[in-house]
């Protein structure tokens, strides 16, 4: 299949921007690894490398067929010349997509430049949400359980949600079928990518346990701090980075003049997340806190990433100090009430700021943009500015993902727990998994 020539800056757009992404990967082996013990850095790292080439192999397989086997084609791009078939539930006049059915192992496509980026695109978003769960469940996970979770989430998971949201499912098509704005509407992931990994890490951690020494016999928590905070501040900057291929990319045009809004957004409500956590602590604590203000960063662009095209920089600076207040909120509730041990605050940078974003998108899009989504002829607008069922159909993406991720993942982990063990030994615990699990420590003398 060959592409049209106005086609090829779109083409050249969304590799790059993809590429972007994937460079993430390393702000986050960076940012788990300083907010982690040393005893754990090595085995740290592994988890973010391995998951790379796990991950991406399990969605060549089955996932891309389940997630995106129903799409035809986008706009930015044109028809793809491979088969599509979406399984749906037809209910009167109206078919409910579940999950797609066709382009597994991206079988007959060697020729279908459209299929095969957006493949390399989805699966470096999939790689994503599969990171976030080896910061929370680090220090205490057995290695051989994570790869076994890196192929679950890469085959059925994450794919199943995504296709719901952006491979023309369900959730998509509320606009049409219910009358709720445009559908669920995810610019570029705070639900289908975050909550989802959020959610998922959350139903790990339930399951796997706190750490040893975390909380005390008389229920107060232990400080466990990283070995390497400069190591985490090198990694929100990649991340942050790599994010503006995150959001622009989902343009998936390189001549559509929203792309410089979008930039805008990102930094903006990045600045704003950072700087509100650091005000929040400094205020409470007494003390600026610069590993809260990291996750304050990233809370912020975890925020903006579902609403970032279809809201104003104003709004988006609102949408990141939200963000975070509630990184910093989420972190003490969990992690005091909830006795939630997460190392490095996955759940709630990821979790509840992705959750936020999706439904910050309902409340603060403001009819600027975003006629034609999910084939529903007006632009995009949210409560504020008129269309409060955009809301409602932003609240149904998200309990659609909490009650599906949640529960999937829980069973998976508990599954895994009965079969193999999730957690590593005691021993191994104390002494640290890079002598017990990878064989080699990170530094000498450890």
């Amino acid at each position: 299949m060959s592409l049209h020539f106005e086609q090829w800056p779109s083409l050249a757009w969304i590799l790059l921007c993809g590429f972007l992404v994937m460079f993430m990967q390393a702000g986050f082996a960076l940012i788990e690894t300083g907010f982690c013990r040393a005893k754990n850095a090595v085995n740290t790292m592994a988890m973010n490398l391995l998951i790379y080439p796990v991950a991406v192999l399990g969605f060549w397989l089955v996932g891309y067929g389940l997630m995106m086997g129903g799409m035809h084609g986008w706009p930015a791009l044109g028809n793809a010349s491979a088969d599509a078939r979406e399984i749906s539930l037809h209910l009167g006049h109206h078919s409910f997509g579940l999950l797609g059915w066709s382009k597994f192992a991206l079988l007959n496509m060697t020729d279908d430049p459209i299929n095969l980026v957006m493949f390399m695109f989805s699966a470096v978003f999939l790689d994503t949400a599969a990171t976030i769960p080896t910061g929370a469940m680090a220090e205490r996970w057995k290695f051989l359980s994570f790869l076994l979770y890196g192929l679950f989430i890469s085959m059925w998971l994450y794919p199943l949600y995504g296709n719901w949201v952006w491979g023309g499912g369900w959730l998509a098509t509320l606009g049409v079928t219910a009358g709720l704005g445009h559908g669920h509407v995810d610019f570029a992931g705070s639900s289908v990518v975050h909550l989802t990994g959020g959610v998922t890490a959350l139903a790990g951690v339930m399951v796997l346990g706190p750490r040893m020494g975390k909380y005390r016999h008389d229920g107060t928590t232990a400080a466990m701090p990283g070995h390497n905070l400069p190591m985490a501040v090198l990694g929100t900057f990649v991340l942050a980075f790599g994010w503006f291929g995150f959001n622009t990319g989902s343009s998936l045009s390189a001549t559509d003049p929203r792309i410089a809004t979008i930039a805008v957004n990102t930094m903006l409500a990045s600045c704003a997340g950072a700087l509100s956590a650091l005000l929040y602590v400094w205020g409470t604590a007494r003390r600026p806190e610069i590993g809260m203000a990291c996750n304050g960063l990233l809370g912020g662009l975890v925020a903006i990433t579902a609403s970032c095209a279809f809201v104003s920089p104003a709004s988006a600076v609102l949408i990141g100090a939200a963000a975070g207040l509630f990184v910093v909120w989420s972190v003490m509730i969990l992690e005091r009430r909830f006795k939630i041990d997460d190392p490095v605050g996955a759940i709630s940078v990821h979790g509840t700021c992705g959750l936020w974003g999706a439904l910050a998108l309902g409340i603060f899009a403001d009819g600027s943009y975003g006629a034609g989504w999910n084939g529903v002829p007006e632009p995009v607008r949210g409560l504020l500015f008129g269309d409060p069922r955009q809301l409602v159909a932003q609240l149904i993406g998200v309990t659609a993902n909490i009650a599906f991720v949640f529960s999937l993942s829980y069973v998976f982990f508990r599954l895994m727990d009965r079969l193999i063990g999730n957690r590593v030994s005691a021993e191994a615990e104390q002494a640290g998994l890079d002598v017990y699990e990878m064989g080699s420590g990170a530094y000498s003398g450890h």
